[in-house]
């Protein structure tokens, strides 16, 4: 399996399996605006980024990640971004592509260092719950929303990035000893990639460099 952004030449396929799939499971109704957007992945493509996992020229899967202030991007505020329109070709269920291309989009997030990844699903949805729960995402109540009536949605989110202090991810656990040590001396970690950061103290303060992402100071 690839994970990798779509080709121009798949947006069609990519469309179609987005359609197929909300329509089977009761995400859209057959003649519905809604329907002609999810057709539409080359509009998500130039708007976006649209994600594929493919095994040689066959599409099992795709998602779309929306940073903020993409057009796709309906939770996801200044510093965060989401994804959308997750679906997997059912002659792939069982591979693991639904937690690939949200491992992917765990990736592109800390890549470009935004604080939160966001989602939304529906109720019914009840393994893709079990999915994001496992994989470190909490319920977000309080961005519950239904883009129609009869069209609820829950909101789930998860912290991106890694804990500058003990250096695991920041969703894996509770960083409050962390917090009060940050407060005492200089960081030991970067928060995007997780390397080892080259340290100084200096009578006025700190420096903790990292290779890829630059010093920071205190």
């Amino acid at each position: 399996m690839e994970i990798r952004d779509a080709r121009p030449e798949e947006y069609a396929e990519v469309g179609a399996l987005t359609a197929t799939v909300y329509l089977a499971e009761g995400l859209a109704s057959p003649g519905s605006p809604y329907l002609g957007e999810l057709l539409d992945a080359g509009r998500r493509a130039k708007e976006a980024e649209l994600v594929v996992a493919v095994d040689g020229d066959q599409i099992l899967g795709s998602t779309t990640y929306a940073p903020h202030g993409s057009r796709y991007a309906e939770l996801a505020g200044p510093g965060e971004a989401e994804f959308r329109m997750l679906v997997v070709n059912p002659a792939a269920q069982g591979r693991g592509v639904r937690a690939a291309l949200v491992e992917e989009c765990l990736r592109r997030a800390r890549l470009s260092g935004v604080s939160t990844l966001r989602l939304s699903t529906s109720p019914n949805s009840v393994a893709a719950h079990r999915l994001y729960q496992r994989l470190g995402f909490h319920r977000a109540p309080e961005l519950d929303w239904a883009p129609a009536p009869d069209v609820p949605l829950l909101s789930y989110a998860i912290p991106v990035g890694y804990c500058d202090r003990c250096g695991q991810p920041l969703a894996a656990s509770d960083h409050e000893p962390c917090q009060g040590a940050r407060e005492l001396e200089p960081p030991r970690w970067c928060r995007w990639c997780r390397r080892r950061m080259v340290v100084q103290v200096t009578p006025t303060g700190w420096t903790a460099r990292c290779t890829e992402h630059g010093t920071r100071h205190a």
